[in-house]
C-alpha cells in the first residue's frame, strides 16, 4: 500500500534535509528519504557533509591544529609541553562523535517538523494521476507517492581512470577521513579542497606531504593574489606542491602506492607513498535513482538538467545541490533547497549565486565571495583594488598568527564591491560581512565608513575598503 505525501525529497544532505523542513513548516505533509548508515547500520542524514565532507574535516583540522600549537607555538606563551603524542585512534573517535552529534541532531529536526524519514535508497518507480511513485529500498521496502518530488543525491568523489579507490591504500574524501595511523609519506593528486584541507591535517601531525597538480596555476578559482598568497604560506610549512604535471601509471601495492609522473620540465618522476588522496573533483550522484522509469533529463555531465529555479523536465520534480549545476557547497544546496520549497508554496524562494561564500579551511584559512581580479580583467570591468595584510593587524599579532591579508575589488565608477578575498587566520568567519555587503550593494566606502571594534580582525576588513581609496590608516 502506497503512503501518499504533498512533498517526498530524495537526499538527506544539507539540500534534502533543508529543503524537508522549510516545506513541512509551509504546511506540507512530507517525507524524507536517505540512505547513509552509521557502523550500526543505523540512519546516519547528513549527506557527504555531515558524515564524510564538511564536519568530519572540521573536527580532524581542529584536532591537528590543536596539536601543531601544542608542539610549535606554546613555548613562545611561556607554555611548557614537552613529549606532546598524538592518540589518532582518540582524533578519530572525537571526530565520529561530532558526526553522530551531526545525524542525530537531524533526526530530532525531523521529528520536530513533523517530517517522515525513511531509511533507504529512493528510487522512481512510475508516474501516474496520483503523482510519482518513489520506491524506498532499505529494511522495509516502502511505497511512497507525492505531486512534488525534490531530489537531493548529491554527488560522489571522482575516481582517476584506471586506480578505483580502494579506500586503504588509495582514497577518496570518505577514507581520507579515516587514516588510523600518521603516514610516513602522503601524496595527493590534485588541489580539491578536501585533499588539501586533509594534506593540513596529516602534515601537521608529521607526514610528509606531496601535492601533485595538472594545472599550472594553484588554486585557480582563487584570486590569484590571494592564491599566491597562500601557496606561500603552505610553502613554508613543508606542504610540497607541484604545478603543471602529468601523472602516468599509479601501482597500488601491498606497502603503498607508487606514482609515476612527468614533471613541468618534462622530467619522469616516480613518487612513493604510503597512501594517496585522490581529489580531483566530485561527479553528480544518479545512481539508483531510476530518473529513466520518469523521463528525467540528464546533461553529458551526468548532473540532472535544471533551470534558474532548479525545476526539472518533468512538472512536480525539483533538484537541488551537488546533483544539478553551479557550485557544490553544501549551502548553496541549502539556499536552493530553501527556494525550491518556497516556490512548491507559491512564494519567489531566491538564490543569489553572485554572493555564495567560498572557504578552504586550510592553515591559513582562505575565503571569499564575488569575481576575482582576473574574472573582472577577462570580463573587461573597470575596478579598484585595495589590500591590507593581517601583519598590521593587532589582533592577529596578538593571536601569533599574521598571516595574509583581506582584498577588496571595488567598480571603479560606482564603488559597488564586486568581490571581497581572504587569506588569513579566522577568514571564514570574516567573509560573512562582505556577502552581507553584497547583498546590499554596498560600496567600499560603506564598509570604510563602519566602526569595527578594536582589536579584531575585522578591522582588517575595513582596512582593506579603505585601501580601495589608498587611505589606510594603519599600514
Amino acid at each position: 500500500m502506497s503512503k501518499q505525501f504533498d512533498v517526498v525529497v530524495i537526499g538527506a544532505g544539507p539540500g534534502g534535509y533543508i529543503a524537508a523542513i522549510r516545506a513541512a513548516q509551509l504546511g506540507f505533509q512530507v517525507a524524507c528519504i536517505d540512505e547513509w548508515q552509521n557502523a550500526a547500520g543505523g540512519p546516519a542524514p547528513g549527506g557527504t557533509c555531515t558524515n564524510v565532507g564538511c564536519i568530519p574535516s572540521k573536527a580532524l583540522l581542529q584536532s591537528s591544529e590543536h596539536f601543531d600549537h601544542a608542539n610549535h607555538h606554546f613555548a613562545e606563551h611561556g607554555i611548557s609541553a614537552k613529549d606532546v603524542k598524538m592518540d589518532v585512534a582518540r582524533m578519530l573517535k572525537r571526530k565520529d562523535t561530532v558526526v553522530k552529534q551531526n545525524n542525530d541532531g537531524i533526526l530530532f529536526l525531523f521529528k520536530k517538523n513533523k517530517v517522515a524519514f525513511f531509511h533507504g535508497r529512493g528510487a522512481f518507480a512510475s508516474k501516474s494521476g496520483a503523482g510519482y511513485e518513489v520506491k524506498v529500498n532499505g529494511k522495509n521496502e516502502e511505497s511512497l507517492v507525492a505531486k512534488q518530488v525534490i531530489i537531493a543525491t548529491g554527488s560522489s568523489a571522482r575516481a582517476l581512470p584506471g586506480t578505483p579507490f580502494d579506500e586503504v591504500n588509495v582514497l577518496s574524501n570518505d577514507g581520507a577521513l579515516r587514516v588510523g595511523a600518521v603516514p610516513k609519506k602522503l601524496a595527493l593528486i590534485g588541489s580539491g579542497v578536501i585533499g588539501l584541507e586533509m594534506g593540513s591535517v596529516w602534515r601537521r601531525l608529521g607526514a610528509e606531504v606531496t601535492i601533485l597538480e595538472g594545472l599550472p596555476t594553484f588554486l585557480g578559482a582563487v584570486d590569484e593574489q590571494i592564491a599566491k598568497e597562500a601557496k606561500k604560506a603552505f610553502d613554508k610549512q613543508g606542504l610540497k606542491i607541484e604545478l603543471g604535471v602529468k601523472v602516468g601509471e599509479i601501482v597500488n601495492g601491498k606497502k603503498g602506492v607508487a606514482v609515476n609522473y612527468t614533471n613541468a620540465k618534462g622530467e619522469a618522476v616516480k613518487l612513493e607513498a604510503d597512501k594517496l588522496i585522490v581529489s580531483i573533483g566530485r561527479v553528480p550522484n544518479t545512481k539508483g535513482l531510476n530518473g529513466e522509469a520518469v523521463g528525467l533529463a540528464l546533461d553529458e555531465r551526468g548532473a540532472i538538467v535544471v533551470d534558474a529555479d532548479c525545476k526539472t523536465n518533468l512538472p512536480g520534480v525539483w533538484a537541488v545541490g551537488d546533483v544539478v549545476r553551479g557550485p557544490m557547497l553544501a549551502h548553496k544546496a541549502e539556499e536552493e533547497g530553501v527556494a525550491v520549497a518556497e516556490r512548491i508554496a507559491g512564494q519567489h524562494g531566491h538564490v543569489n549565486f553572485n554572493t555564495i561564500p567560498w572557504v578552504i579551511y586550510t592553515s591559513p584559512e582562505i575565503a571569499w565571495v564575488g569575481r576575482t581580479e582576473q574574472q573582472l580583467k577577462a570580463d573587461g570591468v573597470a575596478y579598484k583594488a585595495g589590500t591590507f595584510p593581517f601583519l598590521a593587524n593587532g589582533r592577529a599579532r596578538a593571536l601569533g598568527d599574521t598571516t595574509g591579508m583581506v582584498k577588496f575589488l571595488a567598480d571603479a565608477n560606482t564603488d559597488e564591491i564586486l568581490g571581497v578575498h581572504m587569506v588569513g587566520p579566522q577568514v571564514s568567519e570574516l567573509i560573512s560581512e562582505a556577502v552581507v555587503a553584497m547583498e546590499f550593494k554596498a560600496s567600499a566606502e560603506d564598509i570604510a565608513r563602519i566602526c569595527h571594534a578594536h582589536p579584531s580582525l575585522s578591522e582588517a576588513t575595513k582596512e582593506a575598503a579603505l585601501a580601495v581609496d589608498k587611505r589606510t590608516l594603519n599600514f
